[in-house]
Protein backbone atom coordinates (compact mmCIF):
# COMPACT_ATOMS: atom_id res chain seq x y z
CA UNK A 1 0.00 0.00 0.00
CA UNK A 2 1.46 3.34 -1.05
CA UNK A 3 -1.29 5.73 0.01
CA UNK A 4 -0.03 7.33 3.26
CA UNK A 5 -3.49 8.71 4.04
CA UNK A 6 -4.95 5.20 4.07
CA UNK A 7 -2.19 4.04 6.42
CA UNK A 8 -2.99 6.86 8.84
CA UNK A 9 -6.72 6.14 8.78
CA UNK A 10 -6.12 2.42 9.30
CA UNK A 11 -3.92 3.19 12.32
CA UNK A 12 -6.51 5.57 13.83
CA UNK A 13 -9.46 3.21 13.35
CA UNK A 14 -7.44 0.25 14.64
CA UNK A 15 -6.49 2.19 17.76
CA UNK A 16 -10.13 3.11 18.41
CA UNK A 17 -11.22 -0.52 18.05
CA UNK A 18 -8.49 -1.73 20.38
CA UNK A 19 -9.49 0.89 22.98
CA UNK A 20 -13.14 -0.22 22.76
CA UNK A 21 -12.08 -3.85 23.10
CA UNK A 22 -9.85 -3.16 26.09
CA UNK A 23 -12.56 -1.11 27.80
CA UNK A 24 -15.24 -3.74 27.20
CA UNK A 25 -12.94 -6.51 28.40
CA UNK A 26 -12.16 -4.58 31.59
CA UNK A 27 -15.85 -3.99 32.35
CA UNK A 28 -16.73 -7.63 31.61
CA UNK A 29 -13.94 -8.95 33.83
CA UNK A 30 -15.23 -6.77 36.68
CA UNK A 31 -18.80 -7.98 36.22
CA UNK A 32 -17.76 -11.63 36.10
CA UNK A 33 -15.13 -11.15 38.82
CA UNK A 34 -12.52 -12.79 36.61
CA UNK A 35 -8.92 -11.75 35.85
CA UNK A 36 -8.69 -9.36 32.89
CA UNK A 37 -6.11 -11.32 30.86
CA UNK A 38 -8.19 -14.55 30.47
CA UNK A 39 -11.22 -12.51 29.43
CA UNK A 40 -9.18 -10.64 26.82
CA UNK A 41 -7.63 -13.86 25.51
CA UNK A 42 -11.02 -15.51 25.07
CA UNK A 43 -12.32 -12.42 23.28
CA UNK A 44 -9.34 -12.08 20.95
CA UNK A 45 -8.39 -15.75 20.33
CA UNK A 46 -11.11 -18.29 21.14
CA UNK A 47 -14.17 -16.42 19.79
CA UNK A 48 -12.45 -15.26 16.56
CA UNK A 49 -11.10 -18.79 15.96
CA UNK A 50 -14.61 -20.23 16.17
CA UNK A 51 -16.01 -17.48 13.94
CA UNK A 52 -13.18 -17.99 11.45
CA UNK A 53 -13.77 -21.74 11.12
CA UNK A 54 -17.55 -21.39 10.93
CA UNK A 55 -17.38 -18.48 8.49
CA UNK A 56 -15.02 -20.33 6.14
CA UNK A 57 -17.28 -23.37 6.12
CA UNK A 58 -20.40 -21.29 5.43
CA UNK A 59 -18.69 -19.28 2.68
CA UNK A 60 -17.67 -22.37 0.72
CA UNK A 61 -20.96 -24.23 0.90
CA UNK A 62 -21.97 -25.07 -2.66
CA UNK A 63 -18.48 -24.46 -4.07
CA UNK A 64 -16.54 -27.12 -5.96
CA UNK A 65 -12.79 -27.51 -6.29
CA UNK A 66 -11.60 -26.08 -9.59
CA UNK A 67 -10.13 -28.75 -11.90
CA UNK A 68 -6.54 -28.17 -12.98
CA UNK A 69 -7.13 -29.10 -16.61
CA UNK A 70 -9.37 -27.99 -19.44
CA UNK A 71 -10.76 -24.46 -19.34
CA UNK A 72 -9.38 -23.91 -15.82
CA UNK A 73 -5.75 -24.79 -16.54
CA UNK A 74 -4.89 -21.20 -17.43
CA UNK A 75 -6.49 -19.91 -14.22
CA UNK A 76 -4.32 -22.23 -12.13
CA UNK A 77 -1.18 -21.18 -14.00
CA UNK A 78 -2.08 -17.52 -13.59
CA UNK A 79 -2.71 -17.95 -9.87
CA UNK A 80 0.55 -19.86 -9.41
CA UNK A 81 2.50 -17.05 -11.06
CA UNK A 82 0.76 -14.28 -9.11
CA UNK A 83 1.20 -16.14 -5.81
CA UNK A 84 4.90 -16.54 -6.46
CA UNK A 85 5.25 -12.83 -7.27
CA UNK A 86 3.36 -11.89 -4.08
CA UNK A 87 5.37 -14.24 -1.89
CA UNK A 88 2.53 -16.50 -0.74
CA UNK A 89 1.59 -20.14 -1.26
CA UNK A 90 -0.83 -20.80 -4.09
CA UNK A 91 -4.32 -20.98 -2.53
CA UNK A 92 -6.88 -23.62 -3.32
CA UNK A 93 -9.09 -22.54 -6.23
CA UNK A 94 -12.82 -23.23 -6.15
CA UNK A 95 -15.69 -22.38 -8.46
CA UNK A 96 -19.30 -21.65 -7.59
CA UNK A 97 -22.51 -20.66 -9.30
CA UNK A 98 -23.20 -17.37 -7.46
CA UNK A 99 -25.92 -15.95 -9.72
CA UNK A 100 -23.79 -12.84 -10.36
CA UNK A 101 -20.21 -12.29 -11.54
CA UNK A 102 -18.16 -12.16 -8.34
CA UNK A 103 -15.21 -13.64 -6.46
CA UNK A 104 -14.02 -13.85 -2.87
CA UNK A 105 -11.15 -15.11 -0.76
CA UNK A 106 -11.21 -16.81 2.62
CA UNK A 107 -8.50 -18.16 4.87
CA UNK A 108 -5.00 -17.02 5.59
CA UNK A 109 -1.46 -17.42 4.26
CA UNK A 110 -0.79 -21.11 3.71
CA UNK A 111 -4.47 -22.04 3.99
CA UNK A 112 -6.20 -19.65 1.64
CA UNK A 113 -9.04 -20.29 -0.79
CA UNK A 114 -10.07 -18.17 -3.76
CA UNK A 115 -13.58 -18.85 -5.05
CA UNK A 116 -14.62 -17.56 -8.47
CA UNK A 117 -18.15 -17.54 -9.84
CA UNK A 118 -18.89 -19.28 -13.13
CA UNK A 119 -20.53 -16.05 -14.25
CA UNK A 120 -17.26 -14.16 -13.72
CA UNK A 121 -15.27 -16.72 -15.69
CA UNK A 122 -17.51 -16.21 -18.72
CA UNK A 123 -17.57 -12.42 -18.44
CA UNK A 124 -13.94 -11.32 -18.14
CA UNK A 125 -10.97 -11.27 -20.47
CA UNK A 126 -7.74 -12.93 -19.33
CA UNK A 127 -6.01 -9.78 -18.05
CA UNK A 128 -9.20 -8.67 -16.26
CA UNK A 129 -9.49 -12.04 -14.50
CA UNK A 130 -5.81 -11.73 -13.57
CA UNK A 131 -6.58 -8.41 -11.88
CA UNK A 132 -9.43 -9.95 -9.89
CA UNK A 133 -7.33 -12.91 -8.76
CA UNK A 134 -4.48 -10.59 -7.76
CA UNK A 135 -6.96 -8.56 -5.68
CA UNK A 136 -8.15 -11.69 -3.87
CA UNK A 137 -4.60 -12.91 -3.30
CA UNK A 138 -3.82 -9.52 -1.72
CA UNK A 139 -6.62 -10.12 0.80
CA UNK A 140 -5.02 -13.42 1.76
CA UNK A 141 -1.54 -11.92 1.93
CA UNK A 142 -2.73 -9.02 4.11
CA UNK A 143 -4.75 -11.32 6.43
CA UNK A 144 -7.89 -9.28 5.77
CA UNK A 145 -10.31 -12.09 6.62
CA UNK A 146 -8.71 -12.49 10.05
CA UNK A 147 -8.80 -8.71 10.53
CA UNK A 148 -12.54 -8.62 9.82
CA UNK A 149 -13.24 -11.60 12.11
CA UNK A 150 -11.36 -9.96 14.99
CA UNK A 151 -13.27 -6.72 14.39
CA UNK A 152 -16.61 -8.53 14.47
CA UNK A 153 -15.56 -10.31 17.68
CA UNK A 154 -14.86 -6.93 19.28
CA UNK A 155 -18.35 -5.83 18.25
CA UNK A 156 -19.85 -8.92 19.88
CA UNK A 157 -17.90 -8.36 23.10
CA UNK A 158 -18.90 -4.70 23.35
CA UNK A 159 -22.52 -5.63 22.63
CA UNK A 160 -22.60 -8.28 25.35
CA UNK A 161 -21.03 -5.91 27.87
CA UNK A 162 -23.65 -3.26 27.11
CA UNK A 163 -26.41 -5.85 27.46
CA UNK A 164 -25.31 -7.20 30.84
CA UNK A 165 -24.42 -3.73 32.17
CA UNK A 166 -27.97 -2.53 31.60
CA UNK A 167 -29.57 -5.79 32.73
CA UNK A 168 -27.60 -5.95 35.98
CA UNK A 169 -28.01 -2.27 36.71
CA UNK A 170 -31.79 -2.22 36.84
CA UNK A 171 -34.82 -4.19 37.94
CA UNK A 172 -35.32 -7.57 36.29
CA UNK A 173 -38.44 -6.84 34.25
CA UNK A 174 -39.46 -6.78 30.61
CA UNK A 175 -38.63 -3.08 30.27
CA UNK A 176 -35.05 -3.57 31.47
CA UNK A 177 -34.65 -6.56 29.19
CA UNK A 178 -35.80 -4.55 26.16
CA UNK A 179 -33.53 -1.64 27.11
CA UNK A 180 -30.60 -4.04 27.45
CA UNK A 181 -31.29 -5.44 23.99
CA UNK A 182 -31.43 -1.94 22.49
CA UNK A 183 -28.21 -0.92 24.26
CA UNK A 184 -26.47 -4.06 23.01
CA UNK A 185 -27.56 -3.44 19.42
CA UNK A 186 -26.49 0.21 19.52
CA UNK A 187 -23.10 -0.64 21.03
CA UNK A 188 -22.49 -3.34 18.44
CA UNK A 189 -23.60 -0.96 15.68
CA UNK A 190 -21.12 1.68 16.86
CA UNK A 191 -18.23 -0.78 16.70
CA UNK A 192 -19.31 -2.13 13.32
CA UNK A 193 -19.14 1.36 11.82
CA UNK A 194 -15.41 1.32 12.55
CA UNK A 195 -15.08 -2.30 11.39
CA UNK A 196 -16.75 -1.47 8.08
CA UNK A 197 -14.44 1.53 7.73
CA UNK A 198 -11.46 -0.82 8.02
CA UNK A 199 -13.06 -3.12 5.43
CA UNK A 200 -13.43 -0.25 2.97
CA UNK A 201 -9.80 0.80 3.46
CA UNK A 202 -8.66 -2.79 2.93
CA UNK A 203 -10.43 -2.89 -0.44
CA UNK A 204 -8.38 0.10 -1.60
CA UNK A 205 -5.24 -1.63 -0.33
CA UNK A 206 -6.04 -4.88 -2.16
CA UNK A 207 -6.76 -2.92 -5.35
CA UNK A 208 -3.41 -1.13 -5.06
CA UNK A 209 -1.53 -4.36 -4.33
CA UNK A 210 -3.13 -5.95 -7.41
CA UNK A 211 -2.15 -2.97 -9.54
CA UNK A 212 1.45 -3.24 -8.40
CA UNK A 213 1.81 -6.97 -8.99
CA UNK A 214 0.28 -6.95 -12.50
CA UNK A 215 1.89 -3.65 -13.45
CA UNK A 216 -1.30 -1.70 -14.25
CA UNK A 217 -4.61 -0.84 -12.62
CA UNK A 218 -6.57 -0.75 -15.88
CA UNK A 219 -7.37 -4.51 -16.13
CA UNK A 220 -8.89 -4.56 -12.64
CA UNK A 221 -10.71 -1.28 -13.33
CA UNK A 222 -12.25 -2.79 -16.46
CA UNK A 223 -13.14 -5.92 -14.51
CA UNK A 224 -14.94 -3.87 -11.84
CA UNK A 225 -16.92 -2.05 -14.53
CA UNK A 226 -17.99 -5.32 -16.15
CA UNK A 227 -18.81 -6.95 -12.80
CA UNK A 228 -20.92 -3.96 -11.74
CA UNK A 229 -22.81 -3.92 -15.03
CA UNK A 230 -23.18 -7.70 -15.10
CA UNK A 231 -24.67 -7.77 -11.59
CA UNK A 232 -27.43 -5.28 -12.42
CA UNK A 233 -30.84 -6.92 -12.41
CA UNK A 234 -29.37 -10.22 -11.26
CA UNK A 235 -30.07 -11.88 -7.92
CA UNK A 236 -27.08 -13.13 -5.99
CA UNK A 237 -27.29 -16.63 -4.55
CA UNK A 238 -24.85 -15.71 -1.80
CA UNK A 239 -25.96 -14.92 1.73
CA UNK A 240 -25.86 -11.22 2.68
CA UNK A 241 -23.22 -11.99 5.31
CA UNK A 242 -20.85 -12.87 2.45
CA UNK A 243 -20.78 -9.32 1.06
CA UNK A 244 -17.65 -8.38 3.00
CA UNK A 245 -15.68 -11.15 1.29
CA UNK A 246 -16.71 -10.48 -2.31
CA UNK A 247 -14.84 -8.23 -4.71
CA UNK A 248 -17.98 -6.16 -5.34
CA UNK A 249 -20.80 -5.03 -3.08
CA UNK A 250 -23.19 -2.58 -4.71
CA UNK A 251 -25.11 -1.30 -1.64
CA UNK A 252 -25.99 2.32 -2.25
CA UNK A 253 -28.65 3.68 0.19
CA UNK A 254 -27.46 6.10 2.90
CA UNK A 255 -27.50 3.47 5.65
CA UNK A 256 -25.96 0.88 3.32
CA UNK A 257 -23.11 3.28 2.53
CA UNK A 258 -22.42 3.81 6.25
CA UNK A 259 -22.27 0.07 6.91
CA UNK A 260 -20.94 -0.93 3.49
CA UNK A 261 -17.95 -3.23 3.41
CA UNK A 262 -16.76 -1.71 0.12
CA UNK A 263 -16.05 1.82 -1.09
CA UNK A 264 -18.03 3.05 -4.12
CA UNK A 265 -17.00 1.19 -7.27
CA UNK A 266 -16.51 4.42 -9.19
CA UNK A 267 -13.98 5.63 -6.62
CA UNK A 268 -12.08 2.34 -6.78
CA UNK A 269 -11.95 2.59 -10.57
CA UNK A 270 -10.79 6.20 -10.37
CA UNK A 271 -7.95 5.27 -7.98
CA UNK A 272 -6.89 2.35 -10.16
CA UNK A 273 -6.62 4.59 -13.21
CA UNK A 274 -5.00 7.54 -11.43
Amino acid sequence: MTDFGLKVRMAVVGTILFALYLGAGTVLSEMLRLPLVPVLLVGIIVVPAIQYKLGKWMALRGAEEMPEDGQYQQVHQMTESLSRDMGIDKPKLMVMDMGVPNAFAVGRKGAGVVCISTELMHLLERDELEGVIAHELAHIKNRDVITMVVGQSIGMLVGYVAYFAVLMGGERNIGTWILAMVASSLANMLVMIFVMAISRYREYVADDDARQVIGSGDPLARALEKISQGAQGQESKLDDSMSALCILNSDRSIMEKIFSTHPPTEKRIEKLRY
